[in-house]
């Protein structure tokens, strides 16, 4: 009997062990098989998956890399294998995979679209772009990749292309919420040229409460107001918010004992930073909550000659994970007693100093490590950490009608909202005490409103000379993967600030909200 056969029978075996639910056979079965066959690649990445769902993550890491070693020249097994490695923070590694020579031969457009979307997980937009453009030219035509290309040419600033592919796109039947608010939101309609009309049509097909029936409301909302009809334009984003908080149903008390456990952990003692240098490009982070004008930001430094703009990098929490063993949806002050800082300081360095592409500076923009600081502090004692400050008003209410999907389900509904940005508040609070100097706020209203100045301030405190080019964001070409795609491509200007007055009827219960929290 060849090898072979007992490896297939091998792979059948723990296929339907896993079926039954038997995970601990399942992962023996499959250990026995790369015992006896070390180049099976699709059973490293299910042991891979099965090490990920346990919290195993550097096991989950070791059988990526094994994977990653044993490639046969199949571009699909490529493609699966690059985006393992980039779950698990091995974003070297996938990198080295997506250089195969294979990804060069192949002519299967949908393994050039799964290599694609690794590339855009890895926010390496162009290259991206490029192989959809091949997949584009082998004949690839279906709705979900014209969806994907538009996606991808709305990163790569080709707005005009992607509002012709989600034209096309929706002009094919899918109903799919999601391309119609990215279709709304690429520019500003007008009486003439607007999807109104096809917007109630499809409101009149979806299943009611479903997420597409709340996508729709929103592209309604952002319509209507273009058009100056605010009213129901109003009416079109509570209904929205109201599906989407229906779905998620936030937990106020489960968020708040996190923000506790943060606070509780971070003392000024433990925040002290691990007593080392490091060689090489140096990261700037730039944190706060979504909307607050990070992106704006992150392009008024990634105009400076030394600074790379990386865009939003996963990396540190993904190292974090490695360094806990812990692959947990929230990364906070209770998992940090099993970490060893330096090593996770070094590890993230390891993974993202390429990105800084021959540069001393390069920006990890990510808001949400507002909630890391601290730790970032603690593990990369030279970082520069930027916290983006805006109005309160302004802040909320672009969370509002922002439609983040599942990722922050706080934003859909006003209290919940409220609870959320005070947190926030106490959080950030918390941060200048525990480690005063360390982080430099930066104000939204100024940065618009004084934009060489705030400018000055911030490059001072990053070590850098002011450059005339850095408040010039416009010429800014490059890629981003934003809500504010559009927006961040003009000039600067004042237009978001003081914006929610716009709805200052509706929104009083908010902002009663956010005075009774405090």
């Amino acid at each position: 009997m060849s090898q072979a056969e007992p490896v297939r029978t091998l792979w059948d075996a723990g296929q339907q062990q896993l079926r039954n639910g038997n995970v601990p056979a399942a992962t023996a079965t499959l250990e026995h098989l790369i015992e006896l066959d070390p180049r099976h690649v699709p059973a490293y990445l299910l042991l891979a998956d099965l090490c990920l769902a346990q919290g195993r993550v550097r096991a989950a890491a070791e059988h990526a890399k094994s994977a990653a070693a044993a490639l046969p020249d199949d571009a699909n097994l490529i493609g699966l294998t690059a985006q393992c490695l980039a779950k698990v923070g091995e974003t070297n590694a996938a990198r080295v995979c997506l250089q195969h020579p294979e990804i060069e031969r192949t002519r299967s457009a949908p393994a050039l679209t799964a290599v694609a979307l690794v590339f855009q997980k890895l926010g390496l937009h162009e290259n991206a772009l490029a192989l959809m453009e091949r997949a584009r030219a082998l004949g690839l035509n279906t709705p979900d990749f014209r969806y994907c290309r538009a996606i991808q040419l709305q990163f790569n600033g080709r707005l005009a292309e992607a509002e012709a592919e989600l034209e096309a796109y929706l002009g094919l039947g899918p109903v799919f919420g999601r391309a119609s608010v990215t279709l709304a939101r690429l520019r500003r309609w007008t009486p003439e040229h607007n999807h109104l009309e096809y917007i109630a049509r499809r409101l009149g097909e979806v299943q009611p409460g479903s997420e597409d029936q709340a996508c729709l409301e929103f592209a309604q909302y952002k319509e209507l107001e273009d058009l100056g009809r605010f009213d129901q334009a109003w009416d079109a984003l509570q209904r929205g918010n109201t599906i989407m908080h229906s779905r998620l149903r936030r937990q106020p008390a489960t968020e708040r004992a996190m923000f506790d456990a943060v606070i509780a952990r971070c003392t000024p003692q433990f925040l002290q930073p691990v007593a080392r240098q490091y060689e090489g490009p140096i990261p700037i982070f730039i944190v706060g909550m979504p909307r607050s004008g990070t992106t704006l930001l992150e392009r008024v430094l990634g105009n400076h000659s030394q600074v790379t703009s990386a865009g939003e990098l996963a990396d540190f929490t993904l190292q974090w994970h490695w360094a806990a063993d812990q692959h947990a949806r929230q990364t906070d002050g209770n998992s940090s007693t099993a970490v060893d800082f330096a090593e996770l300081g070094q590890r993230y360095l390891d993974q993202t100093q390429w990105r800084a592409a021959g540069k001393p500076f390069y920006v990890d923009k990510l808001p949400q490590n507002y909630m890391l600081a601290g730790f970032i502090r603690r593990a990369l004692p030279q970082a520069r950490i930027v916290h983006m400050t805006r109005e309160p008003m302004d802040l909320c209410f672009s969370n509002y009608r922002a439609l983040f999907g599942h990722e922050f389900g706080y934003s859909y509904e006003f209290s919940t909202l409220a609870e959320h940005y005070l947190q926030y508040q106490r959080l950030m609070r918390h941060w200048h005490v525990a480690m005063p100097g360390i982080i430099h706020d930066v104000s939204y209203e100024a940065l618009v409103s004084d934009t060489e100045g705030t400018a000055r301030e911030l490059l001072a405190y990053c070590g850098l000379e002011f450059e005339p080019r850095c408040i010039d964001t416009a010429s800014n070409a490059t890629p981003t993967a934003t809500l504010s795609t559009n927006q961040v491509r003009e000039p600067i200007h004042r237009r978001g600030v003081q914006e929610w007055r716009r709805y200052e009827r509706q929104l009083e219960p908010l902002r009663q909200a956010l005075l009774g929290h405090q």
